[in-house]
């Protein structure tokens, strides 16, 4: 039989405690931040580029004979809405959103590739088009598009156009990643296989 004294249980609870509080230390800091994510396999996902995350809502190729797609290419010089044979059109919708209190600067560099290395830079499009990811920053807790533009009111789309002129063979060297590279320094990037 064990004697009890009234200075030994709280000693041991005092050194159990402890022993917890020591044990979950090296966690605390843990679990209060998400973990970011620099690349998807898939269109959806939220990707984390500085202070902002990025969504690749949908990408497709471009029909400049359809009514829809020929405003998406509104306002694009002659000169740069020519196709040469062999290529098209191809439209990645973005949209960006900063959780953060403060606004933040946009990516305004992105590359898209294909399994034989072919590199393409988006094409230019003019301010005046309504859909054109013009980058800029974010204001703090807002998006790009910003609500109630035309962009974000698209429901098919719901993104701003970042706009390729692709080789048609780039379509069969899958799968096209999209690289999204931070507008600070040092750059921070993530990547995305797109859904074609």
């Amino acid at each position: 039989m064990s004697c009890y004294t009234p200075g030994s249980m709280s000693r041991r609870r005092v050194a159990l405690i402890a022993s917890i509080l020591a044990a979950a230390a090296p966690l605390a800091g843990c679990g209060n931040k998400e973990s970011e994510i620099k690349s998807a396999e898939t269109e959806g996902a939220y990707l984390d580029v500085g202070q902002l995350r990025y969504q690749i809502e949908i990408s497709r190729e471009l029909n400049p004979a359809d009514i829809e797609d020929r405003a998406y290419l509104e306002g694009l010089p002659r000169s740069a809405a020519l196709l040469r044979p062999g290529q098209t059109w191809f439209a990645v919708f973005v949209r960006v959103e900063n959780d953060t209190k403060k606004p933040q600067p946009a990516a305004t560099d992105f590359q898209l590739t294909d399994t034989q290395d072919n590199v393409y830079r988006p094409v230019a499009l003019p301010r005046a088009n309504p859909f054109a990811y013009l980058g800029g920053r974010v204001p703090g807790k807002g998006t790009l598009p910003p609500l109630g533009s035309v962009a974000n009111a698209n429901e098919s789309i719901n993104g701003s156009l970042v706009l390729f002129k692709l080789k048609t063979a780039s379509f069969e060297n899958r799968p096209l990643v999209l690289k999204i590279l931070g507008p600070t320094v040092p750059q921070d990037e993530a990547t995305v296989d797109l859904d074609v």
